[in-house]
């Protein structure tokens, strides 16, 4: 599900490093998932996604640092997409995650596996773009 392919890259290499992390975070998510021997799996469903929160609130200043550095004119709209994302893996209700475990991580990699290719294949994108034309 979280393969790298060359075409998510934005043609800057940091970002492009950063969203590389955000693919292994999304594959222990899918490993965990397909993981029959575990029964309980919440305590690591609650670090991958601490993990996530952390890791996209760090990438996510750098990536606004590097459009404010370029003068990206698209910069405020794009932030409120961060700003959007981290408050919906905020929102996630622990308590659900508990009673339905796999349904919970299905998810997450769903919202995550849609950012990707919403965010990541138009919007970042949008970033190196902006600098060529």
């Amino acid at each position: 599900m979280f393969n790298w392919k060359e075409e998510y890259g934005v043609g800057i290499e940091i970002i492009d490093d950063q969203h590389r992390e955000l693919f292994r975070i999304g594959n222990n998510a899918v490993k965990l998932l397909k993981d029959k021997m575990r029964l309980d799996k919440f305590d690591d469903i609650i670090n991958i996604l601490n993990e996530l929160k952390n890791y996209t609130v760090y990438h996510f200043q750098c990536e606004e640092k590097i459009m404010m550095e370029l003068g990206y004119k698209s910069f405020l709209s794009h932030k409120v997409e961060h700003i959007n994302f981290i408050n919906k893996i905020n929102e996630i209700d622990i308590d659900n995650i508990d009673i339905n475990q796999n349904a919970s991580i299905l998810e997450i990699l769903d919202y995550v596996y849609k950012w990707i290719d919403e965010h990541i294949l138009i919007r970042d994108k949008s970033i190196n773009n902006s600098i060529n034309n």
